[in-house]
């Protein structure tokens, strides 16, 4: 790829670039949700959408989750390609009807006569100060259902590559972005390009141990395979990308090279993202595990207010490091 072609750009941008780019390609695709249009959403990430394409294609609804997600699935089943936009991802509670009994079922209801092909872009992650009700990651809800597809991405060059990807899916999409990654800068190629979805990406190659790590969880992970490395070990940092479909091969070769895994997700442990990816490397890794697996994920309460407890809450570079280097200590 020449140098040139590679432009750094911020999460925020690369989502903008994508949409931008999908709706110049196919009119059937529009943007709607709460503040879309006027404001650009409330982290500013969709401005100046409005003045290219319209309030026909850029559409603010009203404060009306379920009501503006069901619109968009009857749209989408006529043709249309709806980009719905949920502000914060704890608002997903009030599609779940919509995404989870309609969009997810109607394809194998209808015997494959009917398709849902729009994406609902949402956000997850803690550590804004938001509170209890605007801090979850609920990622794992949507990734239980069959039907619908699940995207996390962790850099500003797979945001991109990857919703122009769920955007041409024919398939309902779940896109979660991570709220505070808004600002973080990588590298984005000026040229068309997607990613396939359930393609995992090895974003740090290692011998001692497999970090597994989604959305915001994979700079804590090369945080800590940082830190590692000065003690003398080896991370390898394996970001999936999507839960579902999930690169299932690519986690267990990787741990079948390292012997040793922990897995890392913003959710809640309990039954979650990072329980499922465990599951996966036990099965299909067994033989070769030196230890068992361990999940980091989020602390099980409510995401706190107070800055030095919501902080507390969440894995950090440190707290993998210890936990790492006690794995590997074992043998």
């Amino acid at each position: 790829m020449p140098e040139a072609a590679v432009r750094e750009l911020t999460f925020a941008q690369a989502i903008k670039e994508a949409l931008a780019e999908e709706m110049r390609r196919d009119p059937k695709v529009c943007i709607l949700g709460e503040d879309v249009a006027e404001a650009g959403t409330p982290f500013k990430v969709l401005s100046g959408l409005v003045e290219e394409f319209g309030t026909e294609r850029v559409i603010d609804t009203p404060i009306s989750e379920a009501g503006f997600t069901g619109l968009a699935v009857g749209a989408a089943m006529t043709g249309v390609r709806p980009v719905v936009d949920i502000m914060f991802g704890d608002f997903i509670t009030l599609t779940m009807d919509q995404m989870v009994n309609q969009a997810a079922k109607v394809h194998y209801m209808s015997g494959g006569t009917w398709k849902v092909p729009m994406v609902m872009r949402t956000t997850l992650g803690a550590a804004r100060r938001s509170a209890a009700q605007h801090s979850q990651s609920l990622h794992a809800w949507f990734s239980h259902v069959p039907g619908l597809k699940v995207v996390l991405p962790s850099t500003p060059y797979d945001a991109k590559g990857l919703l122009k990807t769920a955007i041409r899916d024919e398939n309902p999409v779940v896109f979660f972005e991570d709220k505070m990654m808004y600002k973080l800068k990588g590298p984005v190629p000026a040229e068309e390009y997607t990613i396939p979805l359930g393609l995992a990406d090895v974003k740090r190659v290692g011998r001692d141990i497999t970090l597994v790590a989604t959305s915001s969880m994979v700079q804590v992970a090369l945080g800590a395979a940082k830190l590692l490395e000065e003690a003398g070990i080896s991370a390898e940092v394996v970001d999936p990308r999507t839960t579902w479909p999930l690169d299932e091969k690519t986690i267990v070769e990787s741990v079948k090279k390292t012997s040793r895994a922990i897995v890392m997700d913003e959710g809640y442990g309990r039954y979650g993202v990072a329980a499922e990816i465990a599951a996966v490397i036990a099965e299909g890794a067994f033989y070769q595990l030196d230890g068992p697996v361990k999940r980091m994920g989020a602390m099980h309460v409510p995401i706190p207010f107070s800055p030095p407890l919501e902080d507390a809450t969440l894995p950090t570079d440190r707290t993998v490091f210890e936990a790492a280097r006690a794995l590997c200590s074992r043998s």
